[in-house]
């Protein structure tokens, strides 16, 4: 496409990623904008990030840029930093297969080579994936037919090599290739898909969509440390209610979040209705600028399980509340890891939010001036708040109660503490005045 057609304009551009593309192009390489950042000026979105793709290998990008650190072992990347921003640049990636007998006996062959450099293990995933190739070869190694459109500040054309175009005009988002192939490969698409048709409003296409759930267990073979960074794109995107319930419909919850898979039974079910209104409430944060943490997320998907863990200890060890409580939460916390890695520094806000959840009915005496002074006091309340507009009840009267009392004077707080006491003891009986003994008559 030429520049009259697509209508992208260097404006449109990070000015630190022209610098990247001005400099390898001065250096004889190729170099383009790729991917989501296309997409999105195509779809008149800014984009949050520029990636850049070159003929150069790693180590020629090194060479020109003395801001540029290399990263990565499934496949090499380099990072050029420009304060803040960070502009990453991919050599173009090509295809790989298993050499013959013959290829081995050869040494140098492409094939030999694509063995040295490129991996799989049983499932079909890549594990190491340093193969360079051409930017055709590039392009049908791209995941969705949107990612594999190329721009260039040499000619300003944009190169649509798997119809990205008509896909962003149909809404569509559409794998390149085999879909249960390109799955095995990396299992994260089936997430990515997932991830993009939520975003962008797009329908996914039924070839692409028709194997997720059949292979939705390979998730399980993916590192729990990339998929914390991958459910925090699925959920803190501004999008996050309709993510999740586009990852039930495809059967992505169990392999995710195993432990509150069999609370999901209907989305009129209150663990149901919880999540979704704490997504619900995060995505307008988010939208409107706020600031969020995924401690208070994790949080919220794992309170049931939390509280039926709780109760069958109790039940089970005859173990009294508070300590069948605090053992569930480092249980709940543990097995959830084993899936998808959460920080320390997360879960450490978890059980705070967990804890204050036991802490905040309990409002006698100095208890709830020392709980509003509480560093996690106000994500432990909007928990609650949440809690209460779902179950009502008691739960939302106490909720209501911390709401007025907060943002109260002095003196009124000192009246609802008094009216509390009252309601929860009733009128104190009066002290009948014990009368003295009679003395018996002296003898």
């Amino acid at each position: 496409m030429t520049r009259g057609e697509h209508g992208i304009s260097r404006e449109d551009v990070s000015p630190n990623a022209l610098k990247v593309m001005y400099r390898l192009n001065g250096a004889g390489f190729e170099s383009y904008l790729v991917g989501g950042c296309v997409r999105d000026i195509l779809m008149g979105h800014e984009p949050k990030d520029f990636d850049v793709v070159t003929n150069a290998t790693p180590e020629q990008i090194k060479g020109l840029f003395r801001n540029c650190r290399l990263i990565g072992r499934r496949f090499r990347l380099a990072h050029i930093v420009f304060g803040r921003e960070i502009i990453e640049v991919a050599t173009f990636r090509g295809h790989h297969s298993e050499p013959d007998s013959n290829d081995e006996a050869a040494g140098d062959s492409k094939a030999a080579k694509a063995k040295v450099t490129a991996k799989q293990d049983a499932h079909g995933q890549l594990v190491r994936d340093n193969v360079f190739g051409t930017i055709e070869e590039d392009a049908e190694r791209r995941d969705f037919t949107f990612n594999a459109m190329y721009y260039s500040v040499a000619d300003f054309t944009v190169k649509d090599f798997a119809g990205g175009l008509e896909a962003i005009e149909k809404r569509e988002v559409r794998l390149i290739g085999d879909p249960e192939v390109r799955y095995r490969e990396d299992p994260v698409r089936m997430l990515r898909a997932v991830r993009f048709a939520a975003k962008l409003s797009m329908s996914i296409h039924p070839d692409t969509a028709t194997p997720i759930k059949k292979l939705a267990s390979l998730l399980t073979n993916i590192p729990p440390a990339r998929l914390f960074e991958e459910t925090l794109k699925l959920f803190l995107s501004g999008k996050g209610e309709a993510t999740f319930l586009m990852l039930r419909e495809y059967g992505l919850i169990a392999p995710l979040f195993p432990q509150i898979e069999p609370f999901l039974a209907d989305e009129s079910c209150r663990e149901m209705q919880f999540i979704l209104k704490v997504l619900r409430n995060t995505d307008d944060r988010i939208n409107n600028d706020q600031r969020v943490t995924p401690a208070f997320l994790y949080a919220a998907l794992l309170w049931y399980p939390l509280e039926e863990k709780s109760q069958i200890l109790q039940a089970e060890s005859g173990l009294n509340a508070h300590d069948a409580f605090n053992i569930a939460s480092g249980e709940v916390i543990a097995k959830q890891t084993q899936r998808i890695m959460i920080p320390k520094r997360f879960s450490t806000v978890m059980r705070d939010i967990w804890i204050l959840q036991q802490r905040l009915p309990k409002r006698f005496g100095r208890r709830a001036f020392q709980l509003l002074t509480h560093p996690k006091f106000r994500a432990g309340y909007d928990f609650l708040l949440v809690r209460g507009q779902i179950e009502g009840g008691e739960l939302l009267e106490l909720a209501q109660w911390w709401t007025q009392f907060q943002h109260a004077d002095a003196t009124k707080q000192k009246g609802m503490l008094n009216a509390l006491r009252k309601s929860e003891n009733g009128p104190r009986p009066r002290k009948r005045k014990r009368r003295p003994a009679k003395r018996p008559p002296d003898a």
